[in-house]
């Protein structure tokens, strides 16, 4: 239950799969990444002319991979309709043909939308290597992403066994008590899916991985210390450059133009709509650094290694 004053937010089902599709769709980046490109549906076919259309596949610019998408309800058998669906899916986009029409979808989406530039941009990617990028993170196999209402045994235990990597997010609905119509979604925090099989197939010792990390832990191993000064520069499309302050707090939070935020995102994200941009997500861990220029992702690496030579 999700209460907000009077209000009762009770979980309830879906209407249907169009629903919870719409919902992934509009929030794509919070599920793929912020430097991530959502493709719309895209009818594919095998060797044999067989076809076959996924919900949507999404290439994430910073991580260099690149997802087929199938947005899935629990009750929708695993054995009859998911895993014969997606078997298909995966022998289709694997051909040449397949790939080269998500390369120009692409391709056509950079040179219309200056949002899709500004990704490209911010990862440091010339538009003369615009193509040979896509090119390259479309010839790795792709990640299964599957958002989905509940996770079944039979589900994680296939996911689990498929050649290819699986990541599975959990997107949950909730109705106001007595007003059903007064809807709210659930949806994952720091892109986090309830099911990673490239983390599970690479799970260190320590049993911590970077989905784990907060502020929190970092200050524990005095890798921040209260009342570091955190930066972020950031300069809009069309706006001028600025240079954002966070301020970390004893119990973690990041305090930025007078605002607490748990998370290093919601910051960044703050300071970002500050600037004059519509951006809807930023990957806070890449966006601030330290006195020394040290980002905190790099502070999490650190962190890691900690852990793993602890247990050794």
């Amino acid at each position: 239950m999700i209460i907000q004053g009077n209000k009762k937010f009770i979980e309830a089902e879906f209407e249907n799969e169009q629903e919870i599709e719409d919902v992934v769709i509009e929030n794509a980046e919070y599920f793929f990444g912020a430097s991530s490109i959502f493709l719309p549906k895209k009818l594919i076919k095998t060797k044999d002319g067989f076809g076959t259309i996924p919900d949507g596949f999404a290439i994430d610019l910073a991580s260099r991979n690149w997802y087929v998408i199938e947005v899935e309800l629990v009750h929708h058998s695993v054995w009859s309709h998911i895993a014969p669906q997606v078997a298909k899916q995966m022998i289709a986009v694997a051909t040449p043909e397949s790939r080269q029409i998500l390369e120009e979808m692409v391709i056509q989406m950079f040179t219309e939308s200056d949002d899709i530039k500004d990704k490209f941009k911010e990862e440091k990617i010339e538009e003369i290597d615009v193509r040979k990028v896509i090119r390259d993170i479309l010839g790795n196999s792709p990640v299964i992403g599957m958002p989905i209402d509940k996770i079944s045994r039979d589900l994680k235990e296939w996911a689990e066994t498929l050649r290819n990597d699986v990541k599975l997010w959990l997107v949950k609905k909730y109705v106001e008590f007595g007003i059903p119509e007064n809807i709210a979604y659930e949806i994952p925090e720091e892109y986090r899916p309830v099911l990673d099989t490239i983390e599970e197939k690479n799970e260190p010792k320590s049993g911590i991985t970077y989905y784990d990390v907060s502020l929190a832990d970092l200050i524990e191993a005095d890798l921040l210390n209260e009342g570091d000064e955190l930066v972020m520069d950031y300069k809009p499309r069309g706006g001028s450059h600025k240079k954002y302050r966070a301020i970390v707090t004893e119990n973690g939070n990041l305090n930025v133009l007078g605002k607490k935020f748990k998370s290093p995102s919601y910051a960044a994200i703050f300071g970002i709509n500050d600037a004059g941009s519509n951006r809807k997500t930023v990957n806070g861990w890449t966006s601030w650094k330290n006195r020394n220029g040290k980002l905190l992702s790099d502070l999490r690496s650190d962190y890691l290694k900690q852990k793993e030579s602890e247990v050794e």
